[in-house]
């Protein structure tokens, strides 16, 4: 089965397509084999209009065109991939589309979540059945919506002999635990904390916004490490908090980019404390939760800044740090493989979140179907 998948993450980089061949419906080693993949970058104005709504005090009608509008990018965005890729679109049978999170809140007396990015403008547009809405059914079942990658992770990762560990680095870093030989149910994944998102904001206000993201940690590099700033950081009770746990924009967004510019740190210095802080607390989650580990197969954005996959390497020593195009997986791709692995389990009323990751009741089938008609 043919299946797209679309993820536009906490970054806002843009929108990720990933065009899927999948095998059989179980987990038993069906196969993954990815066609096409490609990344279409957000507008300038669609990116400022996103942030001005993310975790944000702002008008219901922002919101409601903005989803529309996402809706029509992300259509656009698949066409543009199929095409670079010489893949035809009737050859599609389904996508699976994550959408852009404005506001995620797992956790507390009133756990919500929200995703925009209209599927049934997608549907419409392509003419295929699109799945979306992955993370409101996880949370309606007691979980937190956070992470849904685990299952695809074990697809492509898992091994019987070798202990792995799949990072993430987006804007927010996140891990799966792949015991050698284990199932899965017994995976643990969890957020770490910042992955690119506080390092992004601030070289994007050091440069007035000529630079998005600091180019393979050039900055970083010319930098040292406040020592007193970064201990206090690493102090926040999140850091020891046992999993299951989730964390996004709502505590690394402006606030939090606020209070490190108000310390008066220059800006080098800033960037290479922020670097670390994610370096630091990536290798401590991982030598907590899987202190066997062997290999540590990284994706995401993260993983093209040379400086930080430095640190991460030099805080796991022993460990191999490496690409997960060195496990056949090209590294931007990896989250929307993983929804388009969803989106199939969906198709096939499977269950698509582990209890174990998410803290969920039990599992549950996740999404919802915007069908068709001239399709299926």
């Amino acid at each position: 089965m043919r299946v797209v998948g679309i993820m536009s993450g906490t970054s806002l980089d843009g929108i990720d397509v990933a065009v899927v061949d999948l095998g059989g419906v179980d987990l038993g080693g069906s196969g993954v084999a990815t066609v096409a993949f490609g990344t279409v970058p957000y507008p300038d104005d669609t990116r400022n209009r996103i942030l001005a709504v993310s975790d944000a005090t702002c008008s219901t009608g922002l919101i409601s065109r903005l989803n529309f509008e996402l809706g029509e990018l992300y259509a656009a965005a698949v066409r543009q991939v199929c095409a670079d890729g010489a893949v035809q679109l009737e050859s599609i049978h389904l996508i699976g589309c994550h959408g852009q999170t404005v506001y995620h809140e797992g956790s507390g007396t009133s756990p919500n979540t929200l995703q925009i990015g209209e599927a049934d403008v997608i549907a419409e547009r392509i003419g295929v059945p699109v799945v979306s809405g992955f993370r409101t059914r996880d949370i309606a079942a007691g979980g937190l919506g956070a992470p849904l990658v685990p299952l695809a992770d074990y697809l492509l990762f898992g091994d019987a002999r070798i202990g792995r560990v799949a990072l993430n680095i987006g804007g927010i870093a996140n891990i799966t635990v792949l015991r050698a030989g284990a199932p899965p149910e017994e995976l643990v994944a969890f957020d770490t904390g910042p992955g690119n998102m506080v390092v992004d904001q601030l070289v994007e206000r050091m440069s007035g916004g000529v630079l998005r993201y600091d180019r393979h940690g050039e900055v970083a590099a010319t930098g040292q490490v406040d020592a007193e700033l970064l201990s206090g950081l690493l102090r926040h009770p999140y850091y020891r908090q046992p999993p299951p746990k989730t964390a996004g924009r709502e505590q690394y967004g402006r606030e939090f980019v606020d209070s490190l510019v108000g310390t008066g740190i220059g800006w080098p210095d800033l960037i290479a404390t922020a670097t670390e802080l994610t370096a630091a607390t990536v290798a401590e989650s991982i030598l907590r939760t899987a202190p066997w580990v062997e290999e540590v197969a990284v994706g995401g954005g993260g993983v093209h800044n040379g400086w930080l996959m430095g640190r991460i390497r030099a805080l796991l020593p022993g460990v191999r740090v490496a690409s997960t195009a060195e496990f056949g997986v090209d590294p931007d791709a990896r989250e929307a493989i993983a929804f388009a692995v969803l989106a199939h389990r969906t198709w096939n009323r499977q269950t698509g979140n582990l209890p174990s990751a998410t803290g969920a009741l039990h599992a549950v089938v996740l999404g919802k179907v915007s069908f068709c008609e001239n399709r299926f």
